[in-house]
Protein backbone atom coordinates (compact mmCIF):
# COMPACT_ATOMS: atom_id res chain seq x y z
CA UNK A 1 0.00 0.00 0.00
CA UNK A 2 3.13 2.15 0.62
CA UNK A 3 4.12 1.87 -2.65
CA UNK A 4 0.84 2.60 -4.18
CA UNK A 5 0.80 5.57 -2.25
CA UNK A 6 4.17 7.06 -2.96
CA UNK A 7 3.20 6.34 -7.04
CA UNK A 8 0.23 8.22 -6.46
CA UNK A 9 1.81 11.20 -5.19
CA UNK A 10 4.57 11.17 -7.52
CA UNK A 11 2.22 11.08 -10.82
CA UNK A 12 -1.06 13.14 -9.90
CA UNK A 13 1.52 16.00 -9.67
CA UNK A 14 3.01 14.96 -12.76
CA UNK A 15 -0.32 14.70 -14.39
CA UNK A 16 -1.06 17.81 -13.31
CA UNK A 17 1.58 19.69 -14.92
CA UNK A 18 1.44 17.69 -18.11
CA UNK A 19 -2.09 18.60 -18.09
CA UNK A 20 -1.74 22.57 -17.61
CA UNK A 21 1.12 22.46 -20.19
CA UNK A 22 -1.28 20.99 -22.63
CA UNK A 23 -3.92 23.75 -22.26
CA UNK A 24 -0.93 26.47 -22.50
CA UNK A 25 0.34 24.99 -25.88
CA UNK A 26 -3.38 24.61 -27.40
CA UNK A 27 -4.03 28.60 -26.03
CA UNK A 28 -0.88 29.51 -27.59
CA UNK A 29 -1.14 27.77 -30.75
CA UNK A 30 -5.02 29.64 -31.74
CA UNK A 31 -3.51 32.55 -30.53
CA UNK A 32 -1.02 32.30 -33.41
CA UNK A 33 -3.81 31.74 -35.72
CA UNK A 34 -4.96 36.08 -34.94
CA UNK A 35 -1.69 37.57 -35.30
CA UNK A 36 -2.95 39.30 -38.79
CA UNK A 37 -5.88 40.70 -36.73
CA UNK A 38 -5.61 44.17 -35.72
CA UNK A 39 -5.80 44.94 -32.39
CA UNK A 40 -9.99 45.88 -31.52
CA UNK A 41 -9.25 49.70 -30.69
CA UNK A 42 -6.48 50.41 -33.68
CA UNK A 43 -7.99 53.44 -35.43
CA UNK A 44 -7.12 52.36 -39.05
CA UNK A 45 -9.90 49.90 -38.53
CA UNK A 46 -12.52 52.44 -37.48
CA UNK A 47 -15.20 53.34 -39.86
CA UNK A 48 -15.51 57.10 -39.35
CA UNK A 49 -12.68 59.20 -40.85
CA UNK A 50 -12.69 62.80 -39.43
CA UNK A 51 -9.05 63.94 -40.83
CA UNK A 52 -7.20 62.93 -44.19
CA UNK A 53 -6.64 59.62 -44.41
CA UNK A 54 -2.71 57.57 -44.59
CA UNK A 55 -3.56 55.70 -47.38
CA UNK A 56 -0.45 54.53 -47.85
CA UNK A 57 -0.60 52.98 -43.90
CA UNK A 58 -3.42 51.62 -44.87
CA UNK A 59 -2.09 49.89 -47.87
CA UNK A 60 0.43 48.43 -45.18
CA UNK A 61 -1.98 45.50 -43.58
CA UNK A 62 -2.24 44.16 -46.95
CA UNK A 63 -5.93 43.33 -47.53
CA UNK A 64 -8.31 45.03 -49.61
CA UNK A 65 -9.92 48.73 -49.01
CA UNK A 66 -12.86 50.41 -49.70
CA UNK A 67 -13.31 54.33 -49.01
CA UNK A 68 -17.04 55.31 -49.02
CA UNK A 69 -17.59 59.32 -49.45
CA UNK A 70 -21.03 60.64 -48.92
CA UNK A 71 -23.31 62.24 -46.54
CA UNK A 72 -25.15 62.00 -43.28
CA UNK A 73 -27.52 64.21 -45.24
CA UNK A 74 -27.63 62.27 -48.36
CA UNK A 75 -30.34 59.88 -49.43
CA UNK A 76 -28.64 57.47 -50.79
CA UNK A 77 -25.77 57.74 -48.21
CA UNK A 78 -28.55 56.87 -45.79
CA UNK A 79 -29.52 53.62 -48.03
CA UNK A 80 -25.86 52.48 -47.99
CA UNK A 81 -24.91 53.01 -44.49
CA UNK A 82 -26.13 50.53 -42.98
CA UNK A 83 -24.53 48.17 -45.16
CA UNK A 84 -20.84 49.81 -45.04
CA UNK A 85 -21.11 49.82 -41.11
CA UNK A 86 -22.37 45.89 -41.40
CA UNK A 87 -19.30 45.48 -43.33
CA UNK A 88 -16.87 47.25 -41.34
CA UNK A 89 -18.06 45.48 -37.77
CA UNK A 90 -17.78 41.74 -39.92
CA UNK A 91 -14.77 41.94 -41.77
CA UNK A 92 -12.25 43.49 -39.44
CA UNK A 93 -8.58 42.11 -39.81
CA UNK A 94 -10.26 40.98 -43.39
CA UNK A 95 -10.96 44.50 -45.20
CA UNK A 96 -10.62 47.97 -44.09
CA UNK A 97 -13.53 50.32 -44.81
CA UNK A 98 -14.09 53.65 -44.60
CA UNK A 99 -16.56 56.40 -44.57
CA UNK A 100 -15.79 60.12 -44.82
CA UNK A 101 -18.44 62.12 -44.86
CA UNK A 102 -17.48 64.81 -47.44
CA UNK A 103 -20.15 67.53 -46.89
CA UNK A 104 -19.32 68.24 -43.17
CA UNK A 105 -15.54 67.78 -43.99
CA UNK A 106 -14.77 68.40 -47.75
CA UNK A 107 -10.97 68.22 -47.02
CA UNK A 108 -11.08 64.43 -46.71
CA UNK A 109 -12.12 64.18 -50.51
CA UNK A 110 -9.16 66.50 -51.39
CA UNK A 111 -6.88 64.29 -54.07
CA UNK A 112 -9.91 61.34 -54.98
CA UNK A 113 -12.04 61.76 -58.05
CA UNK A 114 -15.41 62.24 -56.22
CA UNK A 115 -17.98 63.88 -58.60
CA UNK A 116 -21.27 62.28 -56.73
CA UNK A 117 -21.84 60.70 -53.71
CA UNK A 118 -21.76 58.15 -52.62
CA UNK A 119 -18.63 56.80 -53.92
CA UNK A 120 -16.39 53.94 -52.95
CA UNK A 121 -12.93 53.73 -54.00
CA UNK A 122 -11.90 49.88 -54.18
CA UNK A 123 -8.19 49.14 -53.65
CA UNK A 124 -6.79 45.21 -53.90
CA UNK A 125 -4.58 43.58 -50.98
CA UNK A 126 -1.68 44.57 -52.71
CA UNK A 127 -2.90 48.51 -52.24
CA UNK A 128 -3.77 48.53 -56.01
CA UNK A 129 -6.10 50.13 -57.91
CA UNK A 130 -8.91 47.43 -58.10
CA UNK A 131 -9.20 46.17 -61.43
CA UNK A 132 -12.09 44.27 -62.55
CA UNK A 133 -12.23 41.67 -65.33
CA UNK A 134 -14.79 43.58 -67.18
CA UNK A 135 -14.88 47.36 -65.99
CA UNK A 136 -17.87 48.72 -68.48
CA UNK A 137 -20.22 45.38 -67.48
CA UNK A 138 -19.45 45.87 -63.64
CA UNK A 139 -20.12 49.87 -63.88
CA UNK A 140 -16.76 50.27 -62.21
CA UNK A 141 -15.00 53.86 -63.45
CA UNK A 142 -11.34 53.27 -64.09
CA UNK A 143 -9.44 56.61 -63.35
CA UNK A 144 -5.25 56.85 -65.53
CA UNK A 145 -2.93 59.99 -65.12
CA UNK A 146 -2.83 61.57 -68.20
CA UNK A 147 0.55 61.70 -68.31
CA UNK A 148 1.60 58.12 -68.07
CA UNK A 149 -2.00 56.36 -68.27
CA UNK A 150 -0.85 54.61 -65.01
CA UNK A 151 -4.65 53.43 -62.93
CA UNK A 152 -4.88 55.10 -59.96
CA UNK A 153 -8.38 54.74 -58.81
CA UNK A 154 -11.36 52.23 -59.38
CA UNK A 155 -14.82 53.79 -58.62
CA UNK A 156 -18.44 53.06 -58.06
CA UNK A 157 -20.64 55.95 -57.87
CA UNK A 158 -24.12 55.29 -56.24
CA UNK A 159 -25.52 52.74 -53.74
CA UNK A 160 -24.11 49.02 -54.28
CA UNK A 161 -25.23 46.06 -52.62
CA UNK A 162 -23.46 43.88 -50.02
CA UNK A 163 -23.25 40.93 -51.90
CA UNK A 164 -21.54 43.24 -55.08
CA UNK A 165 -19.22 44.76 -52.58
CA UNK A 166 -18.40 41.42 -50.96
CA UNK A 167 -17.96 39.68 -54.29
CA UNK A 168 -15.65 43.12 -55.02
CA UNK A 169 -13.64 41.92 -52.06
CA UNK A 170 -12.75 38.54 -53.08
CA UNK A 171 -12.08 39.17 -56.22
CA UNK A 172 -9.26 42.32 -54.66
CA UNK A 173 -8.02 38.86 -52.28
CA UNK A 174 -10.12 38.85 -48.97
CA UNK A 175 -9.47 36.50 -47.67
CA UNK A 176 -13.09 34.35 -46.42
Amino acid sequence: MNKSKTAARILVPILIVLVIVGIWFVKNSQTNDDENQPPPDNPDFALNVTEPLDLEQLKSYGIPIILDFGSEDCPACMELAPTIEKLNRDLQGKAIIKYMDVWESPELAEGYPISVIPTLLFFDKDGNPYSPPDPQKTRMIMYSTKGTGEHVFTAWEGVMAETQILAVLVEMGMEE
